[in-house]
């Protein structure tokens, strides 16, 4: 009897690899191609080379892992369970006696050990993969566009040169009726180049060089007669004209990505809890710095004030008679110049104050919205990676209850739980990072909701435990 679970348990793990292989790499490609539409103006028109595009494109993988796995998990699960009820396996298994967890424990194994895989590759693989993704952004950000001229519009990739060329042969790599404007610098005078046709020629991808024929070069010249400054027009008529151009400001250089500072995102847990302590040490070692500056110790003698030395100039139009306070300590000062040295001392002091606090409010709260911002990205690492756990629990019962085993219901099913659970989770990280929720409420409500939900539907799939029970039984 024995070997009879064992064979199930093996062939309910095959059933797992098909639909879940499937679902991963649908998932894998409809993110990716949600990547590319987002993305895509920014690295088209830039001559970059094919293999930064796909070291791009991989680095960005990474992160598409950790999202696509738990959805494969949930899909396969309904599917693998569904055909099993539905081929009518899972009543002969109760027929034999055999309990219908012994079919679901090495799923949930398996889940297991994938939950921890991916939690490894959260913490030691991604944030890495982040950084080099987020270094190569940067660096594509900064490169100029690569040169390419079009029909009939102005192109001013180039400094100092604005192009106009109204046709473009692109077989023989011909231009006809160029315009070329050129500006002004110390080394050549403001110029407007017009030539019939033309063609270019690239020896390396540092320098380019024009080649015009049949045209004329309009230069506005400056020269000095008896001190004035006149502009001249001079027109030069030319057979061949040549013009080289740099290009080196166009290429692309890499950076090195360790020299770019870190985020939530490009860290692992331990150093985002080191920049927790070091953000709350801060916070404290602040307040303590107020608290050491500002200290309301009251005098316990009034006379003491009489031996303390002042910088009060003397004001003979003021009476040296006492005033009747209503605030108890001045009216312990035998003097109305005493009582105003007291009282502009302490309103001097709580105008400091409110202003050291004042500072430490805000300081204090960017520092806590860092923290927030930080745990966060902690519990996202393992609530995760986690959620194949919770999706076994959700679509094993689901599956054996719906006795269909197809795709089209496997995701449809699937796109329900999905559809709450990602909500939840992106909803809920907003919510942490302005303060409203906790990150650990954020970022675990919908795996312990889920995992509750699921929990109750193996229990009351395997056991005869049922709810109603509490209540039925009291009699």
């Amino acid at each position: 009897m024995k070997l009879l679970p064992n064979k199930i348990q093996l062939d309910i793990l095959k059933r797992h690899i098909g639909p879940f292989a499937f679902c991963f790499f649908t998932v894998m490609f409809l993110l990716l191609m949600q990547f590319l539409i987002l993305y895509i103006d920014r690295l088209i028109g830039k001559g970059l080379p094919l293999g930064i595009i796909v070291e791009l494109i991989l680095t960005n993988l990474a992160y598409m892992v950790v999202l696509a796995a738990p959805m494969a998990v949930l899909v396969a699960s309904l599917m693998a369970f569904g055909k099993f009820t539905e081929l009518n396996e899972l009543t002969a298994l109760r027929a034999a006696g055999i309990n219908p967890i012994h079919t679901i424990n090495p799923v949930l194994v398996a889940a297991t050990i994938l939950s921890f895989f991916l939690i490894w590759f959260s913490n030691d693989v991604l944030p890495d993969s982040n950084q080099r993704a987020r270094s190569l952004f940067l660096d594509i950000r900064t490169k100029k566009p690569g040169f390419d001229l079009k029909e009939n519009e102005f192109y001013d990739g180039i400094k100092g040169y604005i192009f106009l060329v109204k046709n473009i042969t692109n077989d023989s790599d011909s231009l006809n009726n160029v315009t070329l404007f050129q500006e002004a610098s110390s080394t050549r005078d403001e110029a407007i180049i017009r030539a019939q046709r033309g063609h270019l020629k690239s020896s390396n991808d540092e320098t380019i060089t024009l080649y015009l024929y049949d045209g004329s070069v309009l230069r506005y010249l400056t020269r000095y007669d008896d001190g004035k400054r006149t502009k001249v027009l001079e027109e030069t008529e030319f057979k061949r004209h040549r013009i080289s151009f740099d290009l080196s400001e166009m290429a692309f250089s890499r950076s090195n990505p360790e020299k770019h500072s870190r985020n939530d995102r490009t860290m692992d847990i331990k150093a985002m809890m080191a920049v927790t302590d070091t953000l709350a040490n801060e916070i404290k070692s602040e307040k303590e710095n107020i608290y050491s500056q500002h200290t309301f110790e009251s005098l316990s003698d009034p006379k003491e004030i009489k031996n303390t030395p002042r910088n009060i100039s003397p004001q003979p139009t003021v009476s040296d008679t006492s005033y009747a306070s209503r605030y108890l300590i001045l009216s312990e000062y035998p003097s109305l110049l005493e009582q105003r040295e007291v009282y502009t001392g302490a309103l001097r002091e709580l105008r400091s104050y409110r202003s050291s606090y004042e500072s430490l409010q805000v300081n204090a709260n960017w520092r806590i919205n860092r923290i927030a911002q930080y745990w966060v990205e902690i519990h996202k690492k393992i609530s995760l990676p986690l959620a194949c756990i919770i999706f076994v629990l959700i679509g094993a019962p689901i599956g054996m209850y719906s006795k269909k085993g197809n795709l089209g219901y496997a995701a449809l099913i699937g796109t329900v739980f999905l559809t709450f659970f990602w909500i939840s989770v992106i909803q809920g990280e907003k919510l942490a990072d302005r303060l409203f929720i906790s990150p650990f409420t954020g970022m675990w409500f919908a795996n312990i909701l889920l995992g509750v939900i699921g929990a109750f539907m193996v229990i009351n799939l395997c056991t005869s435990f049922r709810i109603s029970n509490l209540w039925k039984n009291r009699d």
